[in-house]
Parts: C-alpha cells; sequence; structure tokens
C-alpha cells in the first residue's frame, strides 16, 4: 500500500472532508529503514493525518486552508524519537531492563519477556523461581515449554508474548477479534449541542493562532502511543496535562521525550479526593486520552459514559494494546509484545535470516497508534464543532499492526542502511530544562502557516499544579 492510499483509508474512515487531501504532500520512498514491513508508509500516512487534521481544525477557525508537507525520512525519525534523544550531548537514562528481551524454551520455542517496570521484573522472577540475572532467567526458561509460559506469566498479569507465525497468530480467537474491527472508531455517545473551536489566540512561530489554541488535554497515559498523542495535540497548540498516580511507574528517557509541549501533576485516584480532582479537571477538559487496559479506568468512574455525563460534549479517546473485544483484551501488553505475539517479529526473523526473533527497527505500531489517536481527537473535536455530541474514540496496537501487515511486503527490505543520530540531526531541536540541555526530535509534519512546535520543555513527573492554565 502506498502511503497516498494509507492516508486516503484514515481519512475516509473519519468522515473527513475528501477535498482537504489535495492540500497534503506525502514525500518519500521505501524502505526508509532496515525492515520488510512498509513503516515508512504507515509513518508517513499517521502523522500526515494528523497534521492535515491540525490544519483542517484550523481552517474551521479562520476559513484559511494551509499546505501539509510531510517527508517521510523526518517521519521515521518522529518513529524513532527515543532513539535519538540526547541529555547534555550524552545519552539519556537507561531505556529498557536488561532482563527484557527474546529467549528460547525447552520445546525449540521463543518467547519475549517484557520487564521494563520493577514489579513485572519481580513477577517473573517469582514465576520462574530465580534470581535477577539475564543468564538465569534463561537457564529456568529453557525448564519451560513455550506456550506454556506464555500462558502462565498471562494467567500472572505479566508481560509476554510467545514468538509466533502469522498463521499461528491468525488462528487465534484474539486475532479473529482484530480481524472484524477497523483500523479505529470514532463513535458518538451523547447528543449534545455543537461547540465551536475556541477562539483563544495563542500564537504560532509567525504570529498566527495555532490550531488548537484553547482545547484542554486530560492525558492519562504512560510510555509511548497515548504519550506521543498528548504530544502530537501539545504541537498543534492545545494545553495538555498529564496526570500521574504517584504509585506508578514510568521510564524516565520516555518521560523525557514524550512529556515536550505538556504540564504535568500527580493525582492518585485510589482515594475520593484524588478522583475529585480528577472529576474537576475534567468538567473543564476538551479530551480526556487514556491508555488504561480497557474497564480498568471505568471501574474508578472515569468510562467513557461517565465522562461524557460528567463532561457532555466530551472527546474520550481509549488507547490499548490487543483491541477492545476478544479473549486477550484485558491482556496487558506493549507495541514489541504485540509484534511478537502477531507474527511481526517471526517475518522479520526469517527474512533477515537471524537465529533470534527481530522486532521492526522502531517502535512503529506504538507511534502509529499515538498519531491516530491524536488524529482521532482532532476529527473528533471536528464533529463536535459541527454536528455537536460527545465521542469516542478507540485505537489499539493489535489493530494498527493488522493494518500494517496489510500493506504488504518488501523482500529485500531489511537490506536497507540503519539510520544513525548524525543522519537526523536535522531533524532535531535543542531546548533547556529541568533535565538539562535536551536534544529531541522536532515534529514531522510541516503546516506552512501554523507550524507545529512545543511550547514547554518537558518536566518531572509531577511538576505542575493538577490545574489549567
Amino acid at each position: 500500500m502506498t502511503p497516498e492510499l494509507a492516508l486516503d483509508h484514515i481519512w475516509t474512515l473519519a468522515g473527513c472532508d475528501p477535498a482537504a487531501l489535495r492540500s497534503i504532500s506525502l514525500i518519500g520512498s521505501e524502505p526508509g529503514l532496515p525492515s520488510v514491513y512498509r513503516v515508512g508508509a504507515l509513518a508517513l500516512a499517521t502523522i500526515g493525518a494528523t497534521g492535515l487534521a491540525a490544519a483542517e481544525f484550523h481552517r474551521l477557525r479562520t476559513g484559511r486552508r494551509q499546505r501539509v508537507t510531510v517527508d517521510m525520512r523526518r517521519a521515521l525519525a518522529s518513529f524513532r524519537s527515543e532513539r535519538y534523544l540526547r541529555i547534555d550531548d550524552g545519552p539519556p537514562p537507561v531505556l529498557r531492563d536488561p532482563v527484557t528481551g527474546f529467549y528460547e524454551t525447552r520445546d525449540g520455542r521463543w518467547i519475549q519477556l517484557h520487564t521494563n517496570f520493577a514489579h513485572h521484573l519481580q513477577g517473573v522472577l517469582t514465576v520462574l523461581g530465580c534470581g535477577n540475572d539475564r543468564a538465569a532467567v534463561a537457564a529456568a526458561i529453557r525448564g519451560w515449554d513455550g506456550a506454556t509460559l506464555d500462558q502462565t506469566l498471562a494467567d500472572a498479569g505479566l508481560c509476554a508474548a510467545l514468538i509466533r507465525t502469522l498463521d499461528e497468530w491468525a488462528a487465534l480467537d484474539q486475532a479473529k477479534a482484530i480481524a472484524r474491527m477497523p483500523l479505529f472508531e470514532i463513535e458518538r455517545i451523547g447528543a449534545e449541542p455543537s461547540e465551536p473551536p475556541a477562539t483563544s489566540a495563542m500564537p504560532s512561530l509567525n504570529g498566527a493562532s495555532r490550531p488548537l489554541s484553547g482545547v484542554r488535554v486530560l492525558d492519562l497515559s504512560r510510555i509511548i502511543a497515548g504519550p506521543v498523542a498528548g504530544r502530537a495535540l501539545a504541537q498543534h497548540g492545545a494545553q495538555v496535562l498529564t496526570i500521574n498516580g504517584p504509585h506508578l511507574p514510568n521510564i524516565a528517557p520516555l518521560v523525557i521525550d514524550n512529556g515536550r509541549g505538556k504540564r504535568s501533576a500527580l493525582v492518585d485516584l485510589r482515594d475520593a479526593t484524588g478522583r475529585e480532582t480528577l472529576g474537576a479537571l475534567t468538567c473543564d477538559a476538551d479530551v480526556f486520552l487514556q491508555a488504561y487496559r480497557p474497564g480498568a479506568l471505568a471501574a474508578r468512574g472515569f468510562g467513557p459514559d461517565d465522562i461524557a455525563r460528567l463532561r457532555p460534549g466530551i472527546v474520550y479517546v481509549s488507547v490499548c494494546a490487543y483491541g477492545y473485544e476478544g479473549p486477550w483484551a484485558s491482556r496487558r501488553g506493549f507495541d514489541s509484545l504485540v509484534q511478537s505475539a502477531s507474527g511481526i517479529a517471526f517475518t522479520e526473523q526469517q527474512a533477515a535470516g537471524w537465529r533470534e526473533p527481530k522486532h521492526l527497527p522502531c517502535q512503529a505500531l506504538d507511534h502509529a497508534t499515538g498519531y491516530l489517536a491524536a488524529f482521532g481527537a482532532m476529527a473528533a473535536l471536528a464533529r463536535r464543532a459541527a454536528e455537536g455530541g460527545s465521542w469516542h474514540v478507540k485505537v489499539s496496537l493489535a489493530q494498527t499492526g493488522r493494518w500494517l501487515q496489510s500493506f504488504g511486503q518488501m523482500a529485500e527490505g531489511f537490506r536497507a542502511p540503519d539510520v544513525s543520530h548524525d543522519g537526523v540531526r536535522d531533524c532535531l531541536d535543542t531546548v533547556q530544562s529541568e533535565f538539562g540541555r535536551v536534544e529531541a526530535v522536532r515534529p514531522a509534519e510541516q503546516l506552512e502557516e501554523t507550524p507545529a512546535f512545543f511550547a514547554l520543555p518537558p518536566s518531572r513527573i509531577g511538576a505542575h499544579e493538577a490545574k489549567w492554565v
């Protein structure tokens, strides 16, 4: 599938104005990174849709249509933003725990562990009955059959995935459930009157008002996909307030990379005071973005219907790993695990001739899903302006992965050269922050009238009050 056809699919599925597609240019050709999958097309289409949606929302406010351009090289740099992050000209904090990775099982299968959170690591070590050492973990896993260990870890609420072939994945009930779903959903969940775009005049770099000026976004997400969605909304002028629980783990370099443009507050939803605080913030929000497992926030009284009653006209955005139907809907997952479970890692391994499984050269499912979430939020805001209503946007890593697989493969794509930090220096910006001098990838989409940029440097978790500015 070409980037243009992929973008057309996103745009049409959301019911957006087809005339707007004449205002965007997608530049570049595959393969942009070493992979048999068309990750460049995925990056161009999802970032292009996000940029074009921002331009169209700006048109709702001003009546002016502007040109949008996205270059594949810059889009792929954005898809690897955590890889290119630098602090004070040196590397950022460590991204992955040493135990995370692939292991061979007793029956000759491979399984991936994801242990970047301390409680997930401890849970895995407890199941395996071994010490916190990669060699000890490998030895313990050689005493298990792959499918048995995969199910045991899933039943324990831990993060792992058996490496499956495409056919093995397709035979699972979860894959069949995902096959029945569209790439994303934008569902009306309320009948409120229309809300025209806010008239706040926060300036762009050239003095023009920004597309999402006046839009308030609550970002209840961590790691990559959800935070990328919030970051994408921030880079077009939304006021984004990240909400973290004081007990929830995070990964330091991702807090920095994905925290650009946002403020950050701590709210504990385990107690009544925290829930009251979030409720008060929600009453003045436009977008409620969350990446908890399906049903988790609803159990606290913050499901989509709850929020639509609390704040009629809300755009509620849900991000999850394995989709919203099927036996794996509540299974914990991350980008790399979805790649492993769904045949992507096996396909890359076979193409490259590696002994071990091989992931995509970027967290493509995370980043693409994040941009789709941001796009869906803007498309829903435009619908709210035109026809009213509260809206629920649903995206998942597995749905995005299935769509990428539908693009087809490039047999020799894995031979493409990798792209180093030096190769993307012209795609980077620097900013002073409380972490030091941060060098990070700038937004890839170029809007001729309202350039995307971050108005705020990244900040530590809980650096701000839980209030709107």
